[in-house]
């Protein structure tokens, strides 16, 4: 499968965007999705996942209550709606996906597939 992130850009501190992620080859249906983000010269992590059929979702503490992620199967497509951003979110988002989890959901060798990184640059 192959997964084509979108939608980042430069934002003011406040502002909004969201983050599209569209897989082409097959369906995503069965695949658990989640975004991790990297900053320059530190690690990729987690920030957010959510089920096959989008029943349980799980966000990094410094996320919750301003991003939700959210799944159209039927357009094979996660999203990830970024609120109230602060200039900490900068960073590049990586969209990732596996059938069946070998570890933790939050790890990122737990997925294998990954897409191409989308750029979020928040202004202060």
């Amino acid at each position: 499968v192959q997964l084509q992130a979108c939608g980042g850009g430069l934002v003011q501190a406040g502002g909004s965007l969201r983050l599209s992620c569209a897989a082409s080859g097959r369906t995503l249906s069965n695949w658990i999705m989640a975004w991790f983000r990297q900053a320059p010269g530190k690690e990729r992590n987690s920030v957010a996942g959510i089920s096959t059929i989008g029943g349980y979702a799980w966000y990094a503490d410094s996320v919750k209550g301003r991003f939700t992620i959210s799944r159209d199967n039927t357009k094979s497509t996660v999203y990830l709606q970024m609120n109230s951003l602060k200039p900490e979110d900068a960073a590049v988002y990586y969209c990732a996906a596996v059938t069946v989890l070998r570890g933790s959901v939050t790890e990122r060798g737990s997925y294998d597939y990954w897409g191409q990184g989308t750029q979020v640059t928040v202004s202060s």
